[in-house]
C-alpha cells in the first residue's frame, strides 16, 4: 500500500483544475512535500507548495524539474492539453502536437522520475486519462488519450518489480476552465483529487471518478455502435 502521509510528490500542472485540487488534497492527507509544476510557476497557488516551471514537451526542461525534486516519491502526470484535431482536415501537426503534449509528455516525465522514485525506496505513478480515452469523439484528444492509458498499463508491468506501482485516473467532464463551454453534469475537482489519492493509497490500477466514466468503461464490452451516434438514414 502507497503511503500518502509522509510522501513527496511532484504534481505537474498543479495551478488549476483537477492539479490545484490535487495539491491541496496532498497536504490535506499528510504529504510531507509537493511539487506543483505549470508553465508559469506564478499561477501556482498554494502557500506551500514548491513551484516549478515545467513544460512537458521540452526536454530539456522535464530534465531540470527532475534535478530539483530529488526527493520524490510519487509522481502525478496532471498536465495535459486538448486540441480534439480531425484526422481528415487539421493539421498532421496538430495531431503531433496534442501527442506530444498528451503521450510523450507524461513518458519524459516517468522515464526521469522513476530512477529517483526507485532510489528514494519505490513509491507510485498516477496517470489522469479521460473517459475519451475509450471513446473516439474528439479526434486526436481521445487518441492520445487511449495510448496514454495503453502506455499506463505497459508501465504499470515494467515498474512492480521495480517497487513503483501505477494507477490510471478516467473521468469525464470535470467543473473546470476546459469544460467551461459544456453544458453537461460535472464531477467536482476535489471530489475526483479524493477519488484519486483513494486509489493511490489503494495500489489500484483503475480509478473512475464519475458515473460517466464508469458506463462508458462497461460499454466496452458490447457493440461499439452502443457507444458511438447512429447515421440519420
Amino acid at each position: 500500500m502507497t503511503a500518502i502521509a509522509g510522501s513527496t510528490v511532484l504534481v505537474t500542472g498543479g495551478s488549476r483544475g483537477i492539479g490545484r485540487a490535487l495539491v491541496e488534497s496532498l497536504y490535506a492527507r499528510g504529504a510531507t512535500k509537493v511539487y506543483a509544476t505549470a508553465r508559469d510557476p506564478r499561477t501556482i497557488t498554494h502557500p506551500d507548495a514548491v513551484a516549478l516551471p515545467l513544460e512537458v514537451t521540452d526536454p530539456a526542461s522535464v530534465a531540470a524539474v527532475a534535478e530539483q525534486a530529488r526527493d520524490v516519491t510519487i509522481l502525478v502526470n496532471n498536465a495535459g492539453g486538448s486540441i480534439g484535431a480531425s484526422f481528415l482536415t487539421s493539421p498532421v501537426d496538430d495531431v503531433r502536437r496534442e501527442f506530444e503534449t498528451n503521450f510523450y509528455g507524461p513518458l519524459r516525465m516517468t522515464r526521469a522520475l522513476v530512477p529517483i522514485i526507485e532510489a528514494n525506496g519505490g513509491g507510485h505513478l498516477l496517470n489522469v486519462h479521460s473517459v475519451l480515452s475509450w471513446i473516439a469523439l474528439a479526434g486526436s484528444y481521445s487518441a492520445s488519450k487511449a495510448a496514454l492509458w495503453s502506455q499506463t498499463n505497459s508501465l504499470r508491468l515494467e515498474l512492480r518489480p521495480r517497487g513503483i506501482n501505477v494507477t490510471g485516473l478516467h473521468v469525464g467532464y470535470v467543473d473546470t476552465d476546459l469544460a467551461a463551454h459544456v453544458d453537461s453534469p460535472k464531477a467536482s475537482p476535489e471530489s475526483v483529487a479524493e477519488q484519486a489519492l483513494d486509489g493511490i493509497e489503494s495500489d489500484a490500477y483503475e480509478v473512475l471518478a464519475d458515473e460517466r466514466s464508469r458506463q462508458v468503461k462497461m460499454g466496452l464490452a458490447a457493440d461499439p455502435a452502443a457507444l458511438y451516434p447512429q447515421p440519420a438514414r
